[in-house]
């Protein structure tokens, strides 16, 4: 897990570049647009979706979830009941807060239909939570922490690029 603000950012950067790319996906299925949207769609969706996510990460739901974590009265001693709670705390508030962008998007997209936004964003939020928590918990949760362990966290001098500091 970081335990510095640069560690942080790293972490937050490779975490939001997976669960955006497979959440894009998920999303552009589930409003039945592959096919409709260019490939230049697709990426320019991609990139919109990641500078919302990472912003989000870092000035809102992170430091958010950090707080609310770290008040609560769970048993500091086991990594494990930290890294759930956090996991937990951290995909509820980016599904609320992205599911806000997915709506927006759908609307753009014209592919709400005919129910109201509030109908519409509770779906979009609900479909969100029931494959972003899973998603988080079981693939891309322990795959950047084993990467951010072993490129990041054991080798403080080498940067993300591969050099040396």
């Amino acid at each position: 897990m970081p335990t510095t603000k640069k560690e942080s950012f790293y972490f937050g950067l490779m975490m939001c570049s997976g669960m955006v790319i497979v959440m894009t996906f998920y999303n552009l299925f589930l409003q039945e647009l592959f096919g409709v949207i260019p490939v230049t769609g697709i990426i320019i969706n991609l990139l919109l979706g990641f500078i919302v996510a990472f912003s989000l990460d870092l000035f809102i739901v992170g430091p958010v979830a950090r707080k609310i974590a770290f008040s609560l009265p769970i048993k500091q001693d086991k990594p494990i009941y930290k890294i759930l709670t956090m996991t937990i705390l951290m995909v509820l508030g980016m599904v609320l807060c992205m599911s806000l962008y997915g709506l927006i998007t759908a609307a753009v997209m014209d592919s709400l239909g005919e129910t109201s936004l509030w109908e519409s964003y509770a779906s979009i939020a609900l479909k969100n939570f029931i494959m972003a928590l899973p998603l988080q918990l079981i693939i891309m949760g322990p795959i950047v922490r084993y990467v951010f362990t072993k490129y990041v966290k054991q080798n403080p001098a080498v940067n993300m690029i591969g050099t040396v500091n």
